[in-house]
Protein backbone atom coordinates (compact mmCIF):
# COMPACT_ATOMS: atom_id res chain seq x y z
CA UNK A 1 0.00 0.00 0.00
CA UNK A 2 1.35 3.50 -0.49
CA UNK A 3 1.73 6.10 1.95
CA UNK A 4 -0.63 8.90 2.16
CA UNK A 5 1.07 12.45 1.30
CA UNK A 6 2.02 14.49 4.16
CA UNK A 7 0.28 17.36 4.73
CA UNK A 8 2.68 19.86 2.81
CA UNK A 9 2.30 17.18 -0.16
CA UNK A 10 -1.04 17.81 0.39
CA UNK A 11 -0.87 21.42 0.32
CA UNK A 12 0.88 21.62 -3.28
CA UNK A 13 -2.14 19.43 -4.26
CA UNK A 14 -4.83 21.47 -3.32
CA UNK A 15 -2.98 24.69 -4.27
CA UNK A 16 -2.27 23.52 -8.15
CA UNK A 17 -4.31 24.68 -11.51
CA UNK A 18 -7.72 24.44 -10.89
CA UNK A 19 -8.03 23.85 -14.76
CA UNK A 20 -4.47 23.02 -15.58
CA UNK A 21 -4.12 20.99 -12.72
CA UNK A 22 0.18 22.95 -12.86
CA UNK A 23 1.97 22.80 -9.61
CA UNK A 24 4.01 25.23 -8.03
CA UNK A 25 7.08 24.28 -5.72
CA UNK A 26 10.89 23.77 -5.04
CA UNK A 27 12.32 21.11 -7.30
CA UNK A 28 12.36 18.35 -3.95
CA UNK A 29 8.89 18.77 -3.18
CA UNK A 30 7.81 18.37 -7.16
CA UNK A 31 10.29 15.24 -7.27
CA UNK A 32 8.72 13.69 -4.33
CA UNK A 33 5.08 13.82 -5.87
CA UNK A 34 6.72 12.75 -8.96
CA UNK A 35 7.61 9.49 -6.79
CA UNK A 36 4.62 9.22 -5.07
CA UNK A 37 2.91 9.18 -8.54
CA UNK A 38 0.34 12.14 -7.87
CA UNK A 39 2.27 14.42 -10.67
CA UNK A 40 4.26 14.14 -13.51
CA UNK A 41 6.97 16.63 -15.16
CA UNK A 42 6.24 17.46 -18.62
CA UNK A 43 8.30 16.73 -21.50
CA UNK A 44 8.76 19.52 -22.99
CA UNK A 45 10.13 23.17 -21.82
CA UNK A 46 9.70 24.69 -19.29
CA UNK A 47 9.20 21.06 -17.90
CA UNK A 48 6.46 22.17 -15.07
CA UNK A 49 4.52 19.40 -13.55
CA UNK A 50 1.49 18.73 -13.66
CA UNK A 51 -1.30 16.38 -11.33
CA UNK A 52 -1.59 13.09 -12.27
CA UNK A 53 -5.26 11.52 -12.36
CA UNK A 54 -4.22 10.09 -8.64
CA UNK A 55 -3.32 13.85 -7.69
CA UNK A 56 -6.38 15.18 -8.99
CA UNK A 57 -8.51 12.18 -7.07
CA UNK A 58 -6.98 13.38 -4.00
CA UNK A 59 -7.50 17.24 -4.21
CA UNK A 60 -9.97 18.25 -2.23
CA UNK A 61 -10.87 15.06 -0.61
CA UNK A 62 -10.82 14.84 3.51
CA UNK A 63 -8.68 12.68 4.82
CA UNK A 64 -9.85 10.25 6.79
CA UNK A 65 -7.99 9.24 9.98
CA UNK A 66 -6.47 5.69 10.13
CA UNK A 67 -7.43 5.08 6.65
CA UNK A 68 -4.19 3.94 4.59
CA UNK A 69 -4.42 4.20 1.03
CA UNK A 70 -5.84 1.82 -1.56
CA UNK A 71 -3.41 0.01 -3.67
CA UNK A 72 -1.53 1.89 -5.95
CA UNK A 73 -2.79 1.42 -10.22
CA UNK A 74 -2.84 5.02 -11.44
CA UNK A 75 -1.16 5.99 -7.87
CA UNK A 76 -3.97 4.71 -5.72
CA UNK A 77 -7.23 4.65 -8.02
CA UNK A 78 -8.24 1.40 -9.79
CA UNK A 79 -10.84 1.36 -12.59
CA UNK A 80 -13.20 -1.23 -12.17
CA UNK A 81 -11.86 -4.47 -14.53
CA UNK A 82 -15.28 -6.75 -14.07
CA UNK A 83 -15.31 -9.81 -12.21
CA UNK A 84 -12.91 -9.02 -8.96
CA UNK A 85 -13.55 -10.80 -5.62
CA UNK A 86 -13.11 -8.25 -3.71
CA UNK A 87 -14.75 -4.71 -5.29
CA UNK A 88 -14.62 -1.15 -4.12
CA UNK A 89 -18.43 -0.06 -2.62
CA UNK A 90 -20.68 2.00 -5.05
CA UNK A 91 -22.27 5.37 -4.14
CA UNK A 92 -21.83 8.61 -4.27
CA UNK A 93 -18.87 8.75 -3.50
CA UNK A 94 -17.39 5.81 -6.28
CA UNK A 95 -18.94 7.62 -8.94
CA UNK A 96 -16.94 11.23 -7.89
CA UNK A 97 -13.90 8.85 -7.45
CA UNK A 98 -14.46 7.51 -10.85
CA UNK A 99 -15.66 11.08 -12.52
CA UNK A 100 -12.10 12.71 -10.99
CA UNK A 101 -10.15 9.93 -12.38
CA UNK A 102 -11.59 10.27 -15.64
CA UNK A 103 -11.08 14.25 -15.39
CA UNK A 104 -7.79 13.89 -14.63
CA UNK A 105 -6.99 11.22 -17.41
CA UNK A 106 -8.32 14.07 -20.26
CA UNK A 107 -5.33 15.96 -18.78
CA UNK A 108 -2.85 13.85 -18.64
CA UNK A 109 -4.16 12.96 -22.50
CA UNK A 110 -3.88 17.04 -22.97
CA UNK A 111 -0.53 17.29 -21.43
CA UNK A 112 1.24 14.03 -23.20
CA UNK A 113 0.13 13.99 -26.30
CA UNK A 114 2.37 16.21 -29.18
CA UNK A 115 -0.43 17.57 -29.81
CA UNK A 116 -2.30 18.28 -26.74
CA UNK A 117 -5.27 16.24 -28.16
CA UNK A 118 -7.73 14.46 -25.69
CA UNK A 119 -9.88 12.83 -27.42
CA UNK A 120 -7.52 10.08 -28.00
CA UNK A 121 -5.61 7.79 -25.27
CA UNK A 122 -2.11 8.98 -24.75
CA UNK A 123 1.13 7.39 -23.42
CA UNK A 124 -0.06 6.10 -19.74
CA UNK A 125 -3.33 4.74 -21.63
CA UNK A 126 -1.15 2.24 -23.80
CA UNK A 127 1.04 0.82 -21.31
CA UNK A 128 -1.77 -0.14 -18.93
CA UNK A 129 -4.49 -1.12 -21.44
CA UNK A 130 -7.21 -2.84 -19.40
CA UNK A 131 -6.91 -0.19 -16.66
CA UNK A 132 -7.37 2.78 -19.58
CA UNK A 133 -10.10 0.95 -20.97
CA UNK A 134 -12.08 -0.17 -18.06
CA UNK A 135 -11.72 3.42 -16.32
CA UNK A 136 -13.51 4.77 -20.05
CA UNK A 137 -15.85 2.44 -19.64
CA UNK A 138 -16.97 2.94 -15.51
CA UNK A 139 -16.66 6.83 -16.12
CA UNK A 140 -19.45 6.31 -18.82
CA UNK A 141 -21.74 4.41 -16.71
CA UNK A 142 -21.73 1.13 -17.68
CA UNK A 143 -21.86 -1.58 -15.25
CA UNK A 144 -19.19 -4.49 -14.10
CA UNK A 145 -19.62 -7.53 -13.75
CA UNK A 146 -19.66 -9.15 -10.33
CA UNK A 147 -17.36 -11.72 -9.70
CA UNK A 148 -19.96 -14.62 -10.49
CA UNK A 149 -20.20 -12.99 -13.77
CA UNK A 150 -22.32 -10.31 -13.40
CA UNK A 151 -22.89 -8.07 -10.01
CA UNK A 152 -26.59 -10.22 -9.02
CA UNK A 153 -25.61 -12.54 -11.84
CA UNK A 154 -27.22 -10.86 -14.87
CA UNK A 155 -24.02 -9.50 -16.89
CA UNK A 156 -21.64 -6.76 -16.58
CA UNK A 157 -18.39 -5.93 -18.21
CA UNK A 158 -15.12 -7.69 -18.16
CA UNK A 159 -12.26 -6.05 -19.67
CA UNK A 160 -9.31 -8.68 -20.21
CA UNK A 161 -5.90 -8.97 -21.38
CA UNK A 162 -5.44 -10.54 -24.92
CA UNK A 163 -2.15 -11.95 -26.55
CA UNK A 164 -2.64 -9.54 -29.30
CA UNK A 165 -0.28 -6.11 -29.02
CA UNK A 166 -1.93 -2.55 -28.00
CA UNK A 167 -5.59 -4.84 -27.76
CA UNK A 168 -7.73 -5.83 -24.52
CA UNK A 169 -10.96 -8.08 -24.73
CA UNK A 170 -14.40 -6.74 -23.40
CA UNK A 171 -17.08 -9.32 -22.50
CA UNK A 172 -20.62 -8.08 -22.30
CA UNK A 173 -23.35 -11.48 -22.16
CA UNK A 174 -25.91 -8.71 -22.96
CA UNK A 175 -25.69 -7.96 -26.76
CA UNK A 176 -27.46 -4.01 -26.97
CA UNK A 177 -25.03 -3.56 -23.49
CA UNK A 178 -21.86 -4.94 -25.62
CA UNK A 179 -22.93 -2.22 -28.33
CA UNK A 180 -23.00 0.47 -26.02
CA UNK A 181 -19.08 -0.28 -24.98
CA UNK A 182 -17.98 -0.39 -27.78
CA UNK A 183 -19.73 2.80 -28.68
CA UNK A 184 -18.01 4.50 -25.30
CA UNK A 185 -14.98 2.89 -26.19
CA UNK A 186 -15.06 4.99 -29.62
CA UNK A 187 -15.73 8.41 -27.71
CA UNK A 188 -13.01 7.79 -25.63
CA UNK A 189 -10.98 7.20 -28.40
CA UNK A 190 -10.59 3.90 -29.18
CA UNK A 191 -11.29 1.18 -31.94
CA UNK A 192 -13.50 -1.29 -31.19
CA UNK A 193 -14.76 -4.13 -33.61
CA UNK A 194 -17.72 -7.36 -32.54
CA UNK A 195 -16.19 -10.85 -32.97
CA UNK A 196 -17.09 -14.36 -32.23
CA UNK A 197 -15.52 -16.66 -30.20
CA UNK A 198 -15.37 -19.46 -32.67
CA UNK A 199 -16.04 -22.77 -29.89
CA UNK A 200 -17.64 -21.09 -27.53
CA UNK A 201 -19.56 -18.41 -29.38
CA UNK A 202 -19.24 -15.84 -27.58
CA UNK A 203 -19.09 -12.48 -28.22
CA UNK A 204 -16.28 -9.79 -27.57
CA UNK A 205 -15.05 -6.59 -28.41
CA UNK A 206 -12.01 -6.20 -29.11
CA UNK A 207 -10.45 -2.70 -28.71
CA UNK A 208 -7.26 -0.76 -29.14
CA UNK A 209 -6.13 2.50 -28.16
CA UNK A 210 -6.76 5.16 -31.62
CA UNK A 211 -3.31 6.34 -32.26
CA UNK A 212 -4.64 9.12 -35.11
Amino acid sequence: MTRPPTAAQRRLVEAADPDTGRLKGTPAQLAALVTRGLAFRHPRPPHDHFLTPAGHRIRGAEPEAGQPEPPATTGGFAARVGGEEAAPPGGPARLREVRSAWQGMLELRRMTNPDGATDRPCGWERSHLVRAAALALEAAGHRPAGPDGGDGGDGGYRVRETPQPEAVAVYEPDGEALLACAATLERAGWQAGAYTEPRTRTRYLLASPRRV
